[in-house]
C-alpha cells in the first residue's frame, strides 16, 4: 500500500481516479493520525471531566490513586486479549483488533486522567521522555 502511495506520489503509477481519491484519503488520514498527540488528547478528557463533573471523581492529586488503579485495571484488559489470543492474531483479527484497540483507547483516557489530576503538562513530559529516550540509547 505504501508503495503504492510512493508511485503515486513520484507519478510513475497511473491509477484510476477513484484509486487516486482513495490514496489521498488515506494519506490524510495517515497524516492526521500522527498529528493526535497528548494535548489533543487532554484537551477531550478535560471536556469529558467537565460534563461528567457531577457523576466523576474530581480531577486532583487525591484522587489521582484511583486513576490509576482504573489505568492499571484497562491494561489488564489488554494484556487478556493478547495473552488468550495470541499477539499475532489480537494484531490481526478485525474483531479482535477493535477491541485491542478501544481497550488501549481507555489506557490512554485514564493514563491522561493521571496527568490532569497530578498537573503535569505535556512539556514536563516531552522533557521527561526525552531524557529517559537518552538515557536509554546509551545504556548498551
Amino acid at each position: 500500500m505504501f508503495r503504492m502511495r510512493r508511485e503515486y506520489l513520484k507519478g510513475t503509477n497511473p491509477l484510476s481516479r477513484n484509486k487516486r481519491l482513495k490514496c489521498l484519503f488515506e494519506i490524510n488520514e495517515v497524516n492526521r493520525v500522527v498529528d493526535f498527540g497528548v494535548n489533543e488528547m487532554q484537551k477531550m478528557q478535560k471536556e469529558l471531566q467537565e460534563k461528567y463533573k457531577d457523576k466523576w471523581e474530581p480531577i486532583d492529586a487525591e484522587t489521582g490513586k484511583n486513576k490509576l488503579l482504573w489505568m492499571i485495571g484497562e491494561i489488564g484488559e489488554v494484556i487478556d486479549i493478547v495473552k488468550k489470543n495470541g499477539g499475532n492474531k489480537a494484531s490481526t483479527d478485525e474483531l479482535l483488533r477493535k477491541d485491542l484497540i478501544e481497550e488501549m483507547a481507555d489506557v490512554l483516557m485514564y493514563y491522561n486522567d493521571v496527568m490532569l489530576c497530578y498537573g503535569i503538562t505535556t512539556d514536563e513530559l516531552k522533557q521527561a521522555y526525552i531524557k529517559k529516550f537518552e538515557r536509554n540509547m546509551k545504556r548498551w
